[in-house]
């Protein structure tokens, strides 16, 4: 489960050009603009990362002109999130700071201040999702199922040991899409599809996923694959184009871009190249491709190999990049493969409502 909120210490301070009140920390691999003179390095406080939503409490209020979301509700009535304070990527002074301190004074009694202890639910701190786009409402038929994998990368700034450990080795990058997240499967002869969270009925044409789906035949092509393969599978892409995201890549149609093939039966995710070479077969776009890296990388330098046009609109800011190497590997620091995000921060200015 992601730290959203947790105990870490000041790694560094250093100040910002032409800013008298304010300076910049480091924690873990991120820069937050504070207070000059608020924290010194090794002072122990609470990180809340961006996208953290914090609740509606009296210690929080001072966010709430600039951070105020309120409630989500679904299309029955059921609350989807619940109102409080989204803490997102901001600039100060020329800075680009991303997250928020607070003095420990701020946990519970009782809650244990070791460094990384992870305090998220100790703060009633939620994880903020954007609102469903018009159109992937509908008919639901669960949650989503346990024997397909969550898609959410972990971001690199929490990962410095691990990009240490995996220095000199070679990864494959592609661009990380603003959409919304889709699985198809094909599982003991049942085909399904998901949004993020959520079993949708693949039938009911009211939902955009449901109507991608039957146009791009894709329980047709699972069940093709599967029979030259011998095992189940299931595709996991980003969904864009018109009414999601705002279409930042001025698609004419809503199309989806693949970026897992996963062996449902094995439970394990395909090696690069076999991916390819699957989604080539059943006529599949993946995400762009973007080459490969030698990670030989400070956690800066790849925030800064993030930034550049979207291969899909190059008047763009590419959202970001993900790595991960061409053979499937699992990281213990990561608590699953290796995989890594990169949020391109002039993208986060520009587009992170």
């Amino acid at each position: 489960m992601r730290k959203l909120a947790s105990v870490q210490s000041v790694n560094a301070v250093e100040p910002i050009p032409n800013a008298d009140a304010i300076e910049k920390i480091r924690v873990l691999g991120w820069w937050v603009v504070v207070k000059r003179g608020e924290y010194q390095v090794g002072d122990r406080l609470v990180y809340c990362e961006i996208d953290s939503l914090l609740p509606e409490r009296p210690e929080f209020e001072f966010l709430r002109a600039s951070s105020f979301k309120p409630e989500q509700m679904g299309a029955s009535g059921e609350l989807i999130l619940p109102a409080g304070f989204r803490i997102k990527t901001v600039r100060l002074r020329g800075q680009v700071s991303q997250g928020i301190c607070f003095p420990l004074t701020i946990l519970p009694a009782g809650t244990s201040a070791d460094e990384g202890t992870d305090v998220t639910e100790a703060l009633g701190i939620l994880k903020w999702e954007p609102p469903l786009p018009i159109g992937m409402g509908g008919k639901v038929k669960g949650l989503f199922p346990g024997f397909l994998p969550k898609t959410d990368e972990t971001r690199v700034q929490v990962l410095e040991l691990m990009i240490e450990r995996n220095r000199g080795k070679t990864f494959y990058m592609t661009e990380k899409l603003d959409g919304s997240s889709f699985t198809a499967f094909l599982r003991e002869g049942e085909f399904g599809i998901c949004s993020r969270n959520l079993w949708m009925d693949e039938s009911d044409a009211s939902n955009v996923l449901a109507r991608l789906s039957i146009a791009s035949r894709l329980e047709d092509k699972l069940r093709a694959i599967r029979e030259q393969l011998g095992f189940d599978l299931a595709v996991q892409a980003e969904v864009i184009g018109p009414g999601i995201q705002k279409n930042k890549y001025n698609l004419k149609d809503v199309a989806l871009r693949v970026f897992n093939v996963l062996n449902v039966d094995a439970y394990q995710l395909l090696d690069h190249d076999t991916m390819l070479t699957v989604l080539a077969e059943i006529q599949l776009e993946p995400v762009p491709q973007l080459g490969t890296i030698v990670l030989d990388h400070t956690v800066d330098q790849l925030v800064a190999l993030s930034e550049g046009p979207s291969v899909l609109n190059p008047k763009l800011q590419r959202e970001g990049i993900v790595l991960r190497p061409r053979i499937e590997e699992y990281d213990e620091e990561i608590g699953g493969r290796l995989s890594f995000k990169v949020i391109n921060p002039k993208f986060l200015l520009k587009h992170d409502d």
